[in-house]
């Protein structure tokens, strides 16, 4: 019995490539954990250890499998499958993670929600819905190739994710196709991607007599021509790497034909000026031309024609005028409506003054010094008001408004002197008259 359990064992090493002393460790383990379960007086300190070699069983306990029944074997088997397949989990596991990164063909084997499975032999591959190209059909039996994205564990099994859309599946696609990036000799620096639809990728050469581009595109295109039939007709641009940024922006919008380019370092900003002719080619279907050379460039690219230049800088001053001519205005305006408000105020609170100091307004009776309001003196108080009130405004309005007011009065419009002037400039009887001494 005991040469049938490491023959046993060696078969299991070589079908599913699963370490001999990995398989033993797990039989150890597995009679350990069901002599504790049915012997309850067993210690911690229980050793089971089988020979390598003639599978011979040591212990440090005495053990008669022959009573220990049917149901102990049975348990004993359980445990052991079951770390026999968490041990072949994790050889599939390092087998597969090393190929992260690699291209697999496989046999699209059924369909499982918006995934496809992959038959890759010994194991599945699941190509996501997230990981598929646009337009590809898939049906069961056909072969294809994808990239490996990533390998992880799922309980007992390893789940393979593949990818069609990755850029690193062009990138090893040329690998393949051609020798001098596979040697090293032609570096592919940048990739950028739209799977489905177009590819624009940067290489350069080490070797000075290989022409990188056209090592990649082969004799009459036979290299490049398998890569694109890989990618059901993905449109693929080879271009030349630089490291002007000027001549990689020109390179990167090949076809299109660039008339000039204008740099703006500090934002990283690129102002390409192209011909009428050469603008929709230079921008592309939907935009993926300067979108896909913005992203391997890394400059943000802003495609004009000279015409279009021209007016847009045109509206830029315009735009700049009307707002430099804006604040000018609103500040002159305001000051106008002040100034008028101020002098409007000036003019009511001097014709108020004045007026105050007209006597035919204020009465009809004389007063004494009435004379000297009529005679216009300029030690007269009104008119030191006034004056006051023209000086404190400084506005000629106040002056046109306190010459109107003057010239409306009754005593200035003629010089006949009224039945009540008659009476303050007649000499009194009474020398002790105050009105009298008040002229003198």
């Amino acid at each position: 019995m005991n040469q049938e359990l490491v023959r046993h064992i060696d078969s299991i090493h070589r079908d599913k490539g699963i370490d001999r002393e990995v398989l033993f460790l797990a039989l150890e383990e597995a009679l350990t954990t069901a002599i504790k379960k049915r012997f309850d007086e067993v210690e911690e300190d229980l050793e089971i250890v089988f020979n390598r070699e003639s599978g011979e069983l040591d212990s440090n306990y005495e053990i008669n499998f022959e009573v220990l029944g049917r149901i102990f074997a049975q348990t004993v088997k359980q445990t052991w499958f079951t770390r026999i397949r968490e041990a072949e989990r994790d050889v599939f596991f390092n087998e597969w993670e090393e190929q992260v990164n690699d291209i697999v063909t496989g046999t699209t084997q059924r369909f499982e929600g918006d995934s496809v499975i992959i038959n890759l032999g010994k194991i599945e591959g699941i190509l996501p819905k997230s990981e598929r190209v646009r337009g590809e059909n898939y049906h069961v039996g056909d072969r294809l190739r994808a990239l490996i994205l990533e390998v992880k564990k799922v309980g007992l099994k390893v789940k393979v994710i593949l990818s069609r859309s990755s850029t690193g599946l062009v990138q090893r696609l040329f690998e393949l196709e051609v020798p001098e990036v596979d040697d090293g000799i032609i570096e592919i620096k940048k990739l950028e991607r739209e799977p489905g639809y177009r590819t624009k990728i940067a290489v350069t050469s080490s070797d000075a007599r290989v022409d990188c581009v056209g090592a990649c595109v082969g004799v009459r295109g036979t290299r490049i021509k398998s890569i694109i039939d890989e990618l059901g007709g993905e449109r693929i641009d080879i271009i030349r790497w630089n490291d002007d940024p000027k001549q990689m922006l020109i390179n990167a919008l090949q076809p299109a034909e660039v008339s000039h380019i204008e740099l703006d370092i500090e934002n990283h900003k690129a102002l390409v000026l192209v011909e009428e002719d050469q603008l929709s080619l230079a921008i592309g279907r939907k935009g993926q031309n300067v979108r896909l050379a913005s992203k391997l460039c890394g400059w943000d690219i802003d495609i004009m024609t000279r015409q279009e230049l021209e007016d847009t800088l045109k509206n830029d001053e315009v735009a700049a005028s009307d707002v430099e001519g804006a604040p000018a205005d609103a500040p002159a305006e305001e000051a106008g409506a002040a100034e008028a408000d101020a002098g409007q105020t000036d003019v009511e609170h001097a014709t108020e003054d004045v007026t105050e100091a007209t006597p035919a307004e204020e009465s009809t009776d004389p007063l004494p010094g009435e004379e000297l309001a009529v005679e216009g003196a300029p030690e007269d108080a009104a008119v030191e008001e006034a004056g006051a009130a023209e000086a404190d405004a400084g506005q000629t309005d106040v002056e046109h408004a306190t010459e109107d007011v003057t010239e409306a009065t009754p005593a200035e419009e003629s010089t006949d002197p009224l039945p009540s002037e008659e009476l303050a400039v007649e000499p009194a009887d009474d020398p002790t008259d105050p009105a009298t001494e008040t002229i003198q």
